[in-house]
């Protein structure tokens, strides 16, 4: 299943409405993506499943630090 390794954020449901307002069940998927990234207080590499928004937040504040906010252990 697509799942952030971090944040835990899954698929959600949601609804197609037609023209004539009529709503159908469907999912909403994450986009999900397979990063190897460099932790550099670790001295590693860390391969993880994140979001597109993980990954920006990342290149931001930083792997270990993201972790640490969200109480994951790396």
């Amino acid at each position: 299943m697509a799942k952030s390794d971090i944040t835990g954020k899954r698929r959600m449901k949601a609804q197609n409405v037609s023209h004539s307002n009529i709503k159908t069940k469907r999912w909403q998927n994450v986009n999900i993506q397979q990063r190897r990234l460099w932790v550099p207080e670790l001295g590693k590499f860390v391969s993880l499943n994140l979001t597109t928004r993980d990954i920006r937040t990342i290149d931001k504040i930083g792997l270990y630090e993201y972790a640490k906010r969200h109480h994951v252990k790396l």
